[in-house]
């Protein structure tokens, strides 16, 4: 029964990670509070990677036909020099230019800034702080679209992806209301948001793959920790698909109401 009841523990935590890692809420933030919920030890950075890189795979699935298309036109592109692929080569270029802060800020200051971001409060904090800013870009609808960026939107968005390694800080919601902010169309601003996404989690993977190779808990723990992947891949997926809908409407409205919520549920109630 213990064993029943733990594997049904992880799998909550990989559902709860695959669904809050594209919607703007903060899987990390969610994931940490739900870890104190079901009274499990913080696991630390070497799950929480392991959980995010079958996310990682949810995303590469959907963006598959992009991430080819790009390959192949910005390899065309540095051969023949042609016009008519350079706006796939220089989307590649931004997407390299935007993840290079939160690259550097990661390597340097992720253990310490998630230690004194980890609480309840702080996340309920981040929180509304997430949820203002989804608030104040509701009614934004942008112009820009792929070919339509600049190098300075780049640098602009890459900058709101290192302020969320702050837990309760959502990765996605910082990407996509900064590009919002700077004027891309909303479905610009979540292809964006995602292509930066992967390059830096499958820097966050290399990073920790020691760790999680040393990780004491996976040998003892293989199939809840199996089953908490297995769920954060399925759940990432359709969160992701969920949210792609949600672009298309304008309805981030929804998002600022949850975050809102639940960053004073975690101040004032937990």
């Amino acid at each position: 029964m213990n064993d029943l009841i733990l594997l049904l523990k992880y799998l909550l935590l990989g559902a709860v990670q695959g669904f809050t890692e594209p919607i703007p809420v903060s899987s990390s933030g969610h994931l940490i509070v739900v870890q104190q919920l079901i009274g499990l030890p913080h696991r630390g950075l070497a799950f929480e990677t392991f959980l995010n890189t079958a996310s990682l795979l949810a995303i590469v699935i959907i963006y598959r036909e992009m991430l080819v298309r790009l390959t192949v036109n910005g390899l065309r592109y540095l051969r023949t020099r042609k016009p008519e692929y350079r706006s796939d080569f220089m989307f590649i270029v931004y997407i390299v230019v935007g993840t290079i802060p939160a690259g550097i800020i990661g390597m340097l200051f992720k253990d310490k800034i998630e230690m004194f971001f980890s609480s309840a409060k702080m996340i309920g904090l981040t929180l509304l702080i997430t949820g203002t800013a989804l608030w104040l870009i509701r009614n934004l609808r942008g112009v820009k679209r792929d070919g339509d960026l600049k190098l300075k939107d780049a640098i602009i968005v890459g900058l709101a992806q290192a302020v969320a390694l702050i837990p309760g800080i959502s990765r996605s919601g910082a990407t996509v209301i900064t590009s919002i902010a700077v004027g891309m169309r909303q479905e610009t601003a979540l292809r964006f948001s995602f292509l930066l996404y992967i390059p830096i989690s499958l820097a966050g993977l290399v990073l920790s793959v020691t760790d999680i190779a040393n990780d004491s808990e996976m040998s003892t723990l293989w199939a809840p920790y199996a089953a908490a992947f297995i769920a954060s891949l399925i759940f990432t997926y359709v969160s992701m698909k969920w949210l792609m809908n949600i672009m298309e409407k304008g309805n981030l409205k929804y998002f600022a109401y949850y975050c809102l919520a639940a960053g004073l549920f975690l101040l004032f109630v937990l």
